[in-house]
């Protein structure tokens, strides 16, 4: 078990390491209210970028990037309009995945850029 934190620890700091070389502002980082959470809350131009990372060792059965579910979806979302509410921002969000993958010593990144949008609500 304190491998697979590691890993995730490990993970989190490159994909901020990763954003911060590609000129993004690392606003915060496991941003926490409520029962919500956002991974890395950055700010790139004039958009608000939520980055959900999902780390994994090589050889897992499942790519990082399928672990993010429409459950969970609807969670960064939800934390992602409690930040810009509180935080009183009025710009365009953007939601982006940052998966690693630990080979051997190294990690493979990659970013995946409008990875996935807010789910249109529904009236009843």
């Amino acid at each position: 078990m304190a491998e697979k934190h590691d890993i995730g620890k490990k993970g989190e700091l490159l994909a901020r390491e990763y954003l911060i070389s590609k000129g993004y502002t690392i606003l915060h980082i496991n941003w926490r209210w409520s029962h919500y959470e956002l991974d890395i809350v950055a700010r790139k131009d004039d958009e608000l970028v939520i980055v959900e990372v999902k780390s994994r060792s090589a050889g897992f059965l499942v790519e990082p990037e399928e672990a993010v579910n429409q459950a969970k979806i609807r969670r960064i979302v939800a934390a992602a309009n409690v930040y810009a509410r509180y935080f009183k921002y009025d710009i365009p969000v953007r939601f982006d995945i940052i998966t690693l993958v630990k080979e051997g010593e190294l990690y493979r990144i990659d970013h995946l850029e409008d990875a996935f949008f807010a789910p249109v609500m529904r009236r009843r």
